[in-house]
């Protein structure tokens, strides 16, 4: 059994497309001026092996008790990711994961490499 100890963070991907980026945007700024998470930035279209626009919000381990179930209330119909930061990125992304709405297919072939 592996400790939960080994996660030193977790990623919010909020996702979105042009009709929902608003929402999107106004929802990550939210948690972060709430929470005092970090906001990145928001992109657009797919980045990595996420299959559409998203921001990503840094949330460090303390704190996973509050911003995700804040973030399942407030989503407001938008899908949101999320993911451990164990440093095992394949693992991250496929088995330590949460959905907040409609999973979606990642691309994971960013990991073959």
């Amino acid at each position: 059994m592996k400790d939960t100890g080994s996660i030193t963070g977790w990623h919010a991907h909020v996702y979105f497309d042009a009709g929902t980026r608003p929402a999107a945007k106004m929802l990550c700024e939210a948690a972060a001026a709430r929470f005092g998470v970090v906001m990145g930035r928001m992109h657009d279209g797919p980045v990595g092996p996420h299959p559409s626009g998203s921001c990503q919000l840094s949330v460090p381990a303390a704190a996973f008790a509050e911003v995700i179930p804040w973030l399942a209330l407030n989503r407001e119909g938008l899908t949101v990711f999320a993911h451990a930061e164990t440093g095992d990125h394949r693992a991250d992304h496929t088995q330590h994961v949460l959905w907040l709405g409609d999973s979606l297919p990642l691309d994971l072939s960013i990991f073959d490499k």
